[in-house]
């Protein structure tokens, strides 16, 4: 590896993040055969094979998988310096990597908002994603904090709690049982019912306490996204479990007072246990929590249960 060069590992760092040197090259804005050209001379400097092509398909070989392991930690620990390196000239720059539940979308651009005018020179990935999505970003260590729901259980991670984030039954503003007041749980199996699709975390949530009180529903839908079931309420296609949260933008719904609801949930700040945050990344997660009180304290009186919602 001694004539390796830094270049050549970017190179094949994004071959194997897309597995594809078409999409490598389209990213670091190289022509394809620069990429093929530079992953074989670093294939030559390794000694051993770091891909292998299995019909269309692009697969890392084991040499290619240690080396990718190899790379994340080189450029990790390459921004690393350029952070503090930033930051010891009194300024914040660089990357902040966010990957959040998908609910979480309606409130956290909200609050990346004041941080970037805070600290102009920071740039934010945010990658919105389902709970499944999150833990594979995270085993892969693709983000600096994950912002979700549910704490993963197997695997090790820090975490602190920073947003009450309960889950109410939404209904057209129209619907019947709009009015009523302690609707019985056992009313939601007479309702055509909308589903977030198998991965998300608010549709294990609500499985769990359908499961707990013998309510069977019929499942009309299943959507993969909590724009497209707001949609469906206001089509009158049928109710479904959102984030309270989802209620921040414009349209007009009912929330229903059904017994048992909210389920309370919790946003959390994760990311896993021995990854040293960055400088910009430690910056945040102490913003959020900041951050998320005074959201609390501004926005707490505005909704509640069996009132319509603008």
């Amino acid at each position: 590896m001694n004539q390796a060069t830094l270049h050549q590992l970017k190179v094949f760092e994004a071959a194997a993040r897309h597995g594809s040197f078409t999409r490598a090259a389209e990213e670091l804005f190289l022509t394809q055969p620069t990429v093929s050209m530079q992953i074989k001379q670093l294939t030559k400097s390794v000694g051993l094979p770091l891909f292998e092509q299995v019909g269309k398909r692009l697969y890392l070989t084991e040499a290619g998988r240690e080396l990718f392991a190899t790379c994340r930690q080189i450029f990790d620990t390459i921004a690393q310096f350029e952070m503090k390196v930033a930051n010891l000239k009194g300024l914040k720059q660089g990357q902040l990597r966010l990957a959040v539940i998908t609910t979480a979308k309606y409130l956290i651009p909200r609050l990346l908002g004041p941080f970037c005018q805070l600290y102009p020179g920071i740039e934010i990935s945010l990658k919105v994603t389902n709970h499944e999505g999150i833990l594979e970003r995270m085993v892969s260590n693709m983000d600096d904090l994950y912002i979700m729901s549910q704490v993963p259980e197997n695997l090790d991670v820090n975490c602190d709690p920073f947003l009450d984030n309960p889950l109410v039954v939404f209904a057209p503003l129209n619907h019947p049982l709009a009015k009523e007041k302690n609707i019985p749980i056992e009313r939601l199996a007479n309702e055509p019912f909308i589903m977030r699709e198998p991965g998300s975390g608010t549709r294990r949530a609500v499985q769990s306490l359908l499961d707990e009180h013998d309510v069977k529903v019929k499942v009309k839908l299943e959507l993969g996204s909590n724009e497209a079931i707001k949609q469906a309420i206001a089509g009158g296609l049928g109710i479904s479990v959102l984030s309270r949260h989802t209620l921040l933008t414009d349209t007009e719904f009912s929330i229903l007072d059904v017994q048992h609801f909210p389920i309370k949930r919790t946003w959390y700040m994760v990311y896993p246990a021995g990854k040293q945050l960055s400088i910009i990344a430690q910056t945040y997660y102490e913003y959020l929590l900041d951050a998320a009180k005074k959201f609390v304290e501004q926005t707490e009186h505005n909704i509640a249960p069996n009132v319509s919602v603008v």
